[in-house]
């Protein structure tokens, strides 16, 4: 064999080793992640208060229906703590029509962002100061419920001694191309974030879910709270960890058909969404570059082997590893309630996610940190609120 046919056996081989591992621990979340539509624990003694805290920025257009169908969820004590932050399209006034409709909201207006914090956890932060239930739950403004979700959560918190509870929503369609793109995000972020293991007790692999955060209040009371995650760009996954390393037993579920949600409507609102995956590099273009260049390889090279390898042997280590890869990530849109077309995209999804997570790079290397939602955070100003642990770390 030449030098060129054996390095793409060794790459084919790589490549069906990944895709193993990959396929295993898909298979280890569909076991590990019940089905919350399906959960049968028995109804408390007492439904606990729920403070529902969301925080809102021009969320005009996706908020009134988000928060209507949450409020019809049937759940018997449910406050809702809507936080307008600093909001310049009509999310401010459409708070208060809100509060006004139903005396289970609260309104909270934010005019300025102190130093120090960013602008959700901010928002959380003040959001939290007028919630009264045992039960708090943080949730995006944008997230759907159907009835009996809350009921079904608090149930099962209860019967297994919860203390925290992250249900993995259910993502609306919205197009081939970012579908794509979301089917090959989800299956490499909850396979290298290992969800499976956030509720053994004895990982300290931690996690939440910005959709459907559910704690105890008692627990997020035996952490340092949110002001020490004040300036952390990935609060929900940060939140998890805290509250796991604090010794709150926690729990991930799926939420198919119960809980909902668009996560991007386009493909331009997926790019501005990627540029926060920098801070899990430390804002270091050469190994976020690094990293992607990777990933990347790894999930296409089984592909091109097909296609290109000289060697026939190759080409069939690359078409098995190229199955499973494809396999797994139908696997998990079926699990997930996605359609199935995206994960037959893979290839597709994957070049996307590269070419958006290099973009956020580069803009980060060019602008000198992060700009979110018109702030720029500078990295040196970052790195002292860092608090979640990357899954290479």
């Amino acid at each position: 064999m030449t030098a060129g046919e054996i390095s793409w056996l060794a790459a084919a081989a790589i490549c069906l080793a990944y895709a193993c591992a990959s396929t295993w621990a898909t298979a280890r979340i569909v076991r590990a992640l019940p089905l919350l539509a399906r959960d049968t624990s028995p109804a408390p003694a007492r439904w606990g208060r729920i403070s529902l805290v969301v925080p809102a920025r021009d969320e005009v257009e996706t908020l009134g229906p988000a928060v209507r169908s949450r409020l019809s969820e049937g759940y018997p004590d449910l406050e809702v703590v809507l936080v307008d932050d600093r909001s310049t399209d009509g999310t401010g006034a459409l708070v208060d029509r809100l509060a006004a409709e139903d005396p289970r909201v609260h309104a909270v207006h934010v005019t300025s962002l102190p130093a120090g914090w960013l602008g959700k956890l901010h928002a959380m932060q003040q959001g939290l100061r007028l919630a009264t239930g045992e039960w708090l739950l943080f949730s995006d403004a944008d997230v759907h419920l159907a009835p009996g979700a809350l009921r079904r959560a608090v149930a099962f918190a209860e019967a297994h001694g919860l203390d925290h509870l992250a249900i993995l929503p259910q993502l609306r369609p919205v197009g081939c191309l970012v579908d794509a793109a979301l089917a090959s995000f989800s299956r490499a972020g909850l396979v290298m974030g290992r969800v499976w293991l956030v509720s053994d007790p004895r990982s300290r692999v931690g996690g939440s879910v910005g959709a459907f955060g559910l704690v105890r209040r008692t627990a997020l009371q035996r952490t340092p709270g949110l002001e020490h995650l004040r300036l952390e760009i990935v609060d929900d996954l940060a939140l998890g960890q805290m509250l796991k390393a604090a010794g709150a037993r926690s729990a991930v579920l799926n939420g198919r058909g119960l809980v909902l949600l668009t996560y991007h409507r386009s493909l331009a609102e997926m790019a501005r969404s990627a540029e926060k995956a920098t801070t899990l590099f430390d804002h270091r273009l050469l190994p976020a570059l690094s990293w992607i260049l990777a990933l990347t390889a790894l999930e296409l090279c089984p592909f091109l082997a097909v296609l290109l390898a000289p060697v026939p042997l190759t080409r069939a280590l690359g078409g098995v590893a190229a199955m499973l890869l494809l396999a797994s990530t139908a696997w998990m849109c079926r699990f997930a309630g996605q359609r199935m077309l995206p994960a037959l995209l893979l290839p597709l999804g994957v070049l996307v996610n590269a070419a958006l997570l290099v973009r956020a790079a580069l803009l980060a290397k060019m602008r000198g940190g992060l700009l979110w939602r018109s702030t720029l955070y500078r990295p040196e100003e970052l790195r002292p609120g860092k608090r979640v642990r990357a899954p290479w770390d």
